[in-house]
Formats: structure tokens, sequence, C-alpha cells
């Protein structure tokens, strides 16, 4: 039974009793009739009855129920009022994403990193350049005429990499598995932003349907007061009674007031994330209620863009230590040489040839190696710890998201209990001794109270529920 309707039913009757009340108690005093102070009396009452009808709203008769899903992509279709709001929860993601400077960054860092893998690769190639030299010359020796005067030089040199025993290919991987972590980096940047988004979205969603209580709590409270307006009008010494449902009432008008400014708090930081303009707030309240499986999730772990990129990480180290291993082979290589000098002791040269180099002694070699190996295996037990980490943090959100779902539940049940006991509340105090005004308030109090704590119910629900799609796949593969 709503709020509105046990109100405008059971008040009106004390109200019209009490008026007939004093009008019978003047017609004892005095010969002349009271009539005409009846309808004045019932005037207020009627206006009570129309705006208690107008303002308050049904509770809720049932809780979603904890539906269990597929952590992967499925191809299943939406209904059209489902799909609206997920679609508009999707372009929020994709437009915070696309106006954030972190992914952006992100994105910087991994086209810098595809760069320096053209820049290994490039070292296969072979070089040229050029070289000159102006100045003078003075070169004699015994029995042989001397050269003095300007001379001027000019060379070439052409050389190209035969082998190198695979440094060149492993300093290439290394350099690929970095840019590797850099993309992954760049996803990670882009998940986090998607999951801040969702959560600003969700909460400015929440503190508006909790405003939407607290407005129904504070008009109950308004008829109530209207109701002693009445009361007080004939029997001034139920005042104290007037005064305290006022103060209640602005304690509600209190609540409706914070609620709306943290919503408006929730509005200016999701602005921060999509622009001036947000999209409409209707329908996102049910967008997240789906549960990923949560064996699904743990399968699902190792495939995350944070544990990808660790493995990356510790990947591109181990090409690292066998770069360092392929310098220390023989490196064999092709060169050609051709100069002519000018002025004084004019001559030129041309040469060609094979070259060969063999580090047969370098002590810092097996330092260097060494450090990059622990480093290897260090970035190994990284992964290995943050892929722990986040099988532990799933399961702890999937219990969080669970309990969430079964409190809605269980507070459903206890609103039901609530309304029954605010009703007879409400009746046994009109009959006029048996319950007071404060009896009736602090039941109106704690069933407006348990709705606010079925809206966090639902909402804290759905916060785990995209925390735990984040943990999994993305966010934004979930609402596609």
């Amino acid at each position: 039974m709503g709020l509105v309707n046990t109100l405008s039913r059971r008040l009106a009757v004390p109200v019209l009793a009490l008026s007939m009340g004093v009008a019978l108690a003047a017609s004892a005093a005095t010969p002349r009739p009271a009539a005409p102070a009846t309808p004045a009396k019932e005037a207020p009452g009627a206006s009570f009855k129309d705006r208690c009808v107008a303002s308050d709203g049904a509770d809720p008769r049932s809780a979603p129920d904890f539906r269990i899903t597929p952590a992967a992509p499925t191809s299943a279709a939406l209904p059209a009022a489902e799909r609206a709001p997920r679609m508009d929860l999707l372009e929020m993601v994709r437009t915070a994403i696309r106006r954030s400077n972190s992914v952006g960054a992100a994105r910087v860092l991994a086209e810098a990193a595809a760069f320096d893998i053209d820049e290994a690769r490039a070292a296969r190639l072979p070089q040229a350049s050029v070289s000159g030299l102006l100045g003078g010359v003075d070169a004699g020796a015994p029995n042989t005429v001397s050269t003095r005067g300007g001379q001027f030089q000019a060379g070439v040199n052409v050389s190209a990499p035969l082998y190198d025993g695979g440094r060149t290919r492993d300093l290439t991987d290394w350099r690929t598995h970095l840019a590797d972590a850099a993309r992954l980096g760049e996803l990670s940047a882009q998940e986090q932003v998607a999951l801040q988004t969702v959560s600003l979205a969700l909460e400015r969603s929440r503190y508006n349907v909790e405003s939407q209580v607290y407005e129904q709590y504070a008009h109950k409270m308004g008829c109530l007061v209207e109701a002693l307006q009445v009361v007080v009008s004939v029997d001034h010494g139920r005042a104290s009674e007037l005064v305290q449902a006022q103060k209640t009432q602005q304690q509600a008008q209190l609540s409706y007031d914070q609620s709306l400014s943290q919503k408006h708090l929730s509005e200016l930081r999701l602005q921060r994330f999509i622009g001036d303009t947000l999209p409409p707030i209707e329908g996102i309240s049910t967008v997240m209620l789906d549960t990923p499986s949560l064996p699904d999730l743990i399968t699902l772990a190792s495939r995350s863009a944070e544990i990808q990129a660790l493995d990356s990480q510790a990947s591109a180290l181990d090409s690292y230590v066998r770069a360092i291993l392929d310098g220390q082979k023989p490196q064999l290589g092709v060169l050609m040489s051709a100069t002519k000098s000018g002025g004084a002791g004019s001559n030129r040269s041309v040469s060609a040839g094979l070259t060969v180099s063999w580090q047969l002694f370098n002590a810092a070699n097996s330092y260097t190696t060494s450090s990059a190996r622990k480093r290897a295996e260090a970035a190994r037990l990284q992964r290995e710890d943050a892929l722990e980490a986040r099988k532990s943090r799933m399961a702890e959100v999937y219990e969080q998201a669970q309990h969430s779902m079964d409190r809605a539940h269980a507070i459903v049940e206890i609103l039901h209990n609530s309304d029954l006991v605010r009703n007879f509340t409400l009746q046994q105090w009109q009959q006029l001794g048996r319950r007071s005004l404060f009896d009736v308030m602090a039941a109106e109090g704690d069933h407006y109270n348990m709705r606010v704590q079925y809206v966090d119910a639902l909402y804290d629900t759905q916060q785990s529920n995209a925390m735990l799609w984040s943990l999994g796949l993305g966010l934004a593969i979930h609402l596609e």
C-alpha cells in the first residue's frame, strides 16, 4: 500500500472528527449555532488529501534477481528498452576516452615505442657516409720531395652488416615487446577512464533516485504538518506535536537538498570526462545489474591488459639478455671506402673488403647480463603477484556484489513489514491515545530510511558489477 493513499484515508477521519467535536462543544456553551465554522475546517483537510495523493510513490515490491552471465561477450540481442540506456553509457565511455589526456599520453608513448622498433630493424640496412677536409699539409721524408701547401680531401664510406650473431634480431624483439607493453598500457589507461566514467554515471543516478525518496518523505511530513495545523487550530494543547512534525519535515528537506548537492557534484565530476552535455539519466539504474560469472573471470584474468603488459615486459628483458650475449659473438660486415685529395699532394684511393670483429673479453658484459636476467625474473614475479591480486580482487568484488543484491532482497521484505507497521501506527494515532505522533514519525522515518538503503544496495551491486567487468575483458566490451 502506498504512503500517499494510506495517509489521505487515515488522516481525513480525525481531522473531521476534531472539527465536529469543537463544533459540538461550541453548541453546548452558547445557543447560537457554529455551523459556519465546520466548512472552514473541512477545506484544509480536502486540500491536504489532494496534495498527499500526488506526492508519494510506490514501494518496491520485489528486488531484481541476482543474474550470473558469462564473462565473455555474447551475441544475444537486447530489448530496445534496455539497449538505449546501455548505448548512452557506452557513448559516455567513448567520449571520455576520446577526451582523456592520460589516454592521449599513453597513445603517444605507444606510437613512440613503435618508432623504436623501426629504429632497431634499420640496423640491418647498409649505411653510407661522406667526409671532407680543408686545410694544409706539410709532409716529407729523407731523399724525397716534400709536399707543402693547401689541400682538400673528400671521402665516401659504405658499410653493411653481414652477420651479427642475431643481435639485431634480438634487439628488434626487445623493442617489439616494449612496444606491446606500451600499447597495453594505453588499453589499461582507457579502462581506468571507462571505469571512472561508469562509476560517476551510476553515482549520479543513485543520488537522483535518493533525492526522489527524500522528496517524498518531505511531502509526507508536509501532509502531517497540514493535518496538525488543522488539529492545533481547534486544540492548542497539541502545538508541540506540530513543532515536532515541522522539525522532521525540515530534516527531510535537508536530506533532499544534500542528495541534490551530491548529484550535482557527480555531474560536475562527470563533465570533466565527457564535457558539459550530459546524457539522459533515465534507464541507467538497471544497466549494470548482470554479474559476470566468477569462474569465467578467473579464467580471463591472465588476458587482461595489465597482466599482458607485465608479460611483455618480462619477454622484453629476455630478448635484451640474448642481445647482450649476441654482441659477444663474431661480427662480420662489408666496407667500401673511397677518398680523393686535391691541392698539394693530390691523390686518390679506393678500398673494399670484409670486416671482422670479435670481442674476446669485456668484464662489464657479465654484470650487464646478470642484471638483465634479474630484472626479467623480477618482472615475472611481479606478473604472478599482480595476477594473484587480480583474482583475489575479483573474488572480493563478486562477494560484495552478491551480498549487496541479497541485502536488496532482504530490505524489500523489511519494507513490506515496515509499510504495515506505519499504517497500523497511523491508525492507532488517529484513535487519540493508543499511539503518539512521535511513534508515527518514527515509523515513517524508519520506512524511508529503508527505502534509501534499498537504493544503496542496488547501486552498490551495480558498482561492484562495473568493477568486475572492468577486471575482466573491459567495460566497453561488455556494453557493446
